[in-house]
């Protein structure tokens, strides 16, 4: 049975996308600015949080701190020379002649 990529589509509630609900006036809304909060973001990165995380770092602030406790770890680990490597838990091989 082969299907079209427009029987696959679902429909939209909506019967066209220029339709506005009744208690919105566009004269009233005035025109739209692009941009108009992009200024305030300048210079910041945005990154999606998984909800356990949201929930675990409710705010920007608890998030930055507990990364640059992480950073500040790892910088002191990277500081102190290079890593051993842990002794390994299977016998060793005999060296062959």
């Amino acid at each position: 049975m082969i299907l079209s990529d427009a029987s696959m589509k679902k429909k939209s509630n909506r019967s066209s996308p220029d339709d506005l609900r009744p208690e919105y006036d566009l004269a009233s809304l005035g025109p739209g600015v692009r941009g108009k909060y992009a200024g305030q973001l300048k210079g910041t990165t945005l990154v999606a949080l998984e909800p356990e995380v949201a929930e675990a770092f409710p705010t920007s602030e608890a998030v930055n701190e507990a990364l640059r406790v992480v950073l500040k770890a790892t910088t002191v680990m990277r500081r102190s020379g290079p890593v051993r490597k842990r002794p390994s838990s299977r016998p060793s091989r005999p060296n062959k002649p």
